[in-house]
């Protein structure tokens, strides 16, 4: 008999409830572990005291038997005008270096938080951008970190994201015979649905095992907008299913980030939702 697979949930979907309010109500929920998007609300990375506040968090995830992934999607951190924004896209090296600063701080964070990974994505290219420059952009940007997780001893895992210069997973294949340490993937079988590439569930079949940590949510087919997992057309239990038969071990993690507002029901309809998926 297969184990049962590890959920977690992201706290981007928890903007409204303080981060151990958050944590008690995923824990009671019964998560395994939760998707920390490290955010000026939660954890903020540029805080005075981010180390003495990711030592206390460590102690709280142990408490409660959590797990954890670290997440770096948050919109407005580095900029306040522009979503996302600098990415290791941006036409500034000044830019670029913001974001290599910050993913590092995220690595600092997970080996602190003995994390099981950071997640993050590669970023959009501005039109201003030629696309061969955003390619050596990237790529310098990530030898960069993968040396620092590396030597820090953090698994790095980059997330195809729909608009951005890597979307998908085989733009992820082909970044990596480019990079000095090629990067385990963050599969989001949402963003599968929304490109088109494979169905989600041949994406796990053929992708799981080189990923270090999975995301799932409800979604409509070239749709970037996520849902409960009840919601829209893709076929969650079918994915789940896939999982349970590669015997996926990493944290899958809900990611609800438009369901702040109702945050301490969705926690609970979701965990309800995936393990009575993933009975059947």
């Amino acid at each position: 008999m297969s184990q049962k697979l590890r959920f977690a949930y992201n706290t981007n979907g928890c903007n409204n409830h303080r981060l151990n309010d958050a944590l008690d109500l995923i824990a009671e929920a019964g998560y395994d572990g939760v998707a920390l998007t490290l955010d000026w609300q939660h954890l903020d990375p540029f805080a005075e005291d981010w180390q003495d506040q990711s030592e206390k968090l460590k102690e709280r995830l142990h408490t409660l038997g959590l797990g954890c992934v670290i997440e770096t999607g948050a919109r407005y951190l580095l900029n306040p005008r522009e979503k996302h924004e600098p990415t290791f896209l941006n036409p500034l090296q000044e830019g670029r270096d913001h974001r290599l600063a910050f993913l590092k701080r995220a690595v600092d964070i997970a080996a602190i938080l003995d994390a099981e990974a950071v997640s993050f994505w590669a970023g959009v290219k501005q039109e201003q951008v030629q696309t061969k420059d955003a390619w050596n952009y990237l790529k310098t940007g990530m030898d960069i970190l993968c040396a620092y997780a590396e030597m820090k001893k953090v698994t790095l895992a980059l997330e195809p994201e729909p608009g951005m210069l890597i979307e998908t997973l085989a733009d992820l294949e082909q970044l990596n015979k480019e990079l000095t340490i090629p990067l385990p993937l963050a599969l989001d079988v949402g963003h599968v649905w929304v490109t088109g590439e494979m169905d989600p569930d041949e994406a796990v079949r053929q992708h799981v095992q080189n990923s270090a940590t999975a995301a799932i949510e409800g979604m409509n087919k070239g749709v970037h907008i996520h849902l409960p997992v009840t919601e829209g057309d893709m076929d969650v239990p079918k994915i789940i299913a896939a999982f349970k038969k590669q015997d996926y071990d990493k944290l899958i993690c809900v990611e609800l980030s438009r369901e702040s507002h109702r945050a301490h029901k969705a926690i609970f309809e979701s965990i309800a939702a995936l393990r009575k998926m993933e009975m059947e």
